[in-house]
């Protein structure tokens, strides 16, 4: 099985991105997508998940819930925000692939990156 995991960072209160939503998708063609897991980031803001990702792999989404996140914070000014999900998009090249997808996010940016 191929695992995906995510740490989210929170960029404006320098600390993890606690209790986030986080859902992937397997996009299995232009017009559909599978949901495979919906979760809640643990307090660390981290995700660690099982994927049966099949041969060949596949093209999947990860969409993170930054609006709720962000309007959930009551210690952060009330800031107008237009990004209300980030979503990463990438393949699974094997069946036992490991990927590690961080997010650094504040309500106007956020950075990502891909490590094994």
């Amino acid at each position: 099985m191929a695992t995906i995991s995510s740490h989210v960072l929170d960029s404006v209160i320098g600390d993890h991105g606690k209790q986030i939503g986080i859902q992937c998708f397997h996009l299995v063609d232009e017009a559909t997508r599978e949901l495979v897991f919906d979760v809640i980031a643990n307090d660390e803001g981290r995700i660690v998940e099982q994927v049966e990702a099949g041969e060949g792999g596949g093209k999947y989404e990860l969409v993170f819930k930054t609006a709720v996140y962000f309007q959930n914070q009551p210690d952060l000014p009330e800031a107008r925000q237009i990004m209300d999900e980030v979503v990463v998009r990438f393949t699974i090249p094997n069946p036992d692939e490991r990927i590690h997808i961080p997010l650094v996010l504040s309500p106007h940016s956020y950075t990502i990156w891909w490590s094994a």
